[in-house]
C-alpha cells in the first residue's frame, strides 16, 4: 500500500468520469454546465479508464468511487463498473450521482458489480430541491433510491449540503426519512471554492450545531473504522438509518486521508483544496504502461501536504466541485 510522508496509507481512488452535469446546483454550477473548449484535453476513453484501473489496482488500491460532474452521463458507465468488478484488487466499487436516472439504471449498475451508492439529495422539500438544483425531479430520485434499497447494495447514502436558512427544517424531514430506511444521510458543510466563496459566506452553517441537536435527541456517535472516511456517523435505536456529518474545517480532518482523486482527463489531484494537478495520462495508454503507475504515485505522494489550508482562506486552485467530484 502506498504511503505519504506522514505515513498515511492510500487505498481509495475517486475517479471523475466527466465534468459534465445535467443539474445546476446553486453551490456548484449555478449557471449550468458549459461544454468544454474543444481545444482542451478530451475525457478519458473507455480503454484509458480500464488501464487506469489496472494501474491503481497494481498500486494496492482496493476501493474506487466513480464521480463527476454527473458520472451517469457516460454511456459506458456500466462497462466501467463491470471492468472494475472484474479486478480482484478492487474489493469495493461505489458511485456518487445526482440520481436523475437511478430508477431506470440501478438494476444494471448492481448487476455489473456496483456495491455502494451515494445520491446527492440536498432537500426533501420538492420546491426547495428545485430551487437548489434547477431540476424538479425529487420524487423520481426518491423512487430510484427506494428501488435501489431492494437490490442488495452494501451501502446507500444520501448527501445533503447544509444551508443555514433551512437546516432545521431539513433535519426534521431527513430524520423522518431514515426512521424506516436503512440509509445514511450525510450533512456536508458548504466548502469554499474559487467560484463559490460568496455563496458559502451567505449560507454556511457549522455542522457542530446539528451535532448538538442530534445528541440532545438521543443520537450517539458510531465508532469510526480505521479505513472509514471523514464523516462522523450517529445512530439511534429507534431509527433504521443513520445521520452523518462532514466538517472539512474541523481540526484533524486531514489526518486520516486515504484517497487520491483523478480528473476526467487523467490528472491526479493530491488534495481537493491543493494547487496544481499532475498529468498521469501517459500511463493509461496501454496495460504495459500502466505497470509504471505505482512508482509514479509513490513519488508524487511525497509532495502531498499535511493538510488543506481552508482555515487560512486558501482553497487552492479548485474552481468548482464539478471539476473533480468533491
Amino acid at each position: 500500500m502506498l504511503v505519504d510522508s506522514r505515513a498515511r496509507k492510500f487505498s481509495y481512488l475517486r475517479l471523475s468520469l466527466t465534468e459534465a452535469c445535467n443539474f445546476s446546483c446553486r453551490y456548484c454550477l449555478p449557471e449550468g454546465y458549459a461544454p468544454r473548449d474543444p481545444g482542451l484535453p478530451s475525457e478519458l476513453s473507455l480503454a484509458e479508464v480500464r488501464n487506469l484501473l489496472l494501474g491503481f489496482e497494481s498500486a494496492g488500491f482496493s476501493k474506487v468511487r466513480f464521480t463527476g460532474g454527473e458520472p451517469t452521463l457516460r454511456k459506458d458507465l456500466t462497462e466501467i463498473i463491470a471492468f472494475a468488478a472484474s479486478l480482484p484488487g478492487f474489493k469495493y466499487r461505489a458511485l456518487t450521482t445526482n440520481g436523475w436516472n437511478l430508477r431506470r439504471e440501478a438494476p444494471a449498475y448492481r448487476l455489473a458489480g456496483l456495491q455502494g451508492l451515494n445520491v446527492s439529495v440536498d432537500s426533501l422539500d420538492a420546491d426547495r430541491f428545485r430551487k437548489l438544483t434547477g431540476r424538479d425531479r425529487l420524487n423520481e430520485i426518491l423512487d430510484g433510491i427506494d428501488q435501489a434499497l431492494g437490490l442488495g447494495f452494501d451501502s446507500i447514502k444520501l448527501n445533503a449540503v447544509l444551508h443555514r436558512e433551512h437546516a432545521r427544517d431539513e433535519l426534521d424531514l431527513f430524520l423522518n426519512y431514515v426512521k424506516t430506511r436503512p440509509v445514511t444521510v450525510r450533512f456536508i458543510e458548504l466548502m469554499k471554492t474559487g467560484k463559490g466563496g460568496a455563496y458559502r459566506e451567505a449560507h454556511y452553517l457549522s455542522s457542530g450545531e446539528m451535532r448538538l441537536e442530534l445528541l440532545r435527541q438521543g443520537w450517539r456517535p458510531v465508532e469510526r473504522p480505521d479505513s472509514g472516511g471523514p464523516a462522523l456517523e450517529l445512530s439511534h435505536p429507534e431509527f433504521q438509518g443513520r445521520i452523518g456529518l462532514i466538517a472539512p474545517h474541523a481540526e484533524g480532518f486531514c489526518s486520516s486521508c486515504n484517497r487520491l482523486r483523478v480528473s476526467s482527463t487523467g490528472a491526479l489531484r493530491l488534495c481537493l483544496f491543493g494547487d496544481g494537478n499532475h498529468d498521469l495520462r501517459e500511463f493509461f495508454q496501454s496495460p504495459e504502461k500502466a505497470r509504471g503507475l505505482p512508482e509514479r504515485l509513490a513519488n508524487l505522494l511525497q509532495l502531498k501536504a499535511p493538510s488543506h489550508r481552508l482555515l487560512e482562506g486558501d482553497t487552492g486552485n479548485l474552481g468548482g466541485f464539478s471539476e473533480i467530484g468533491g
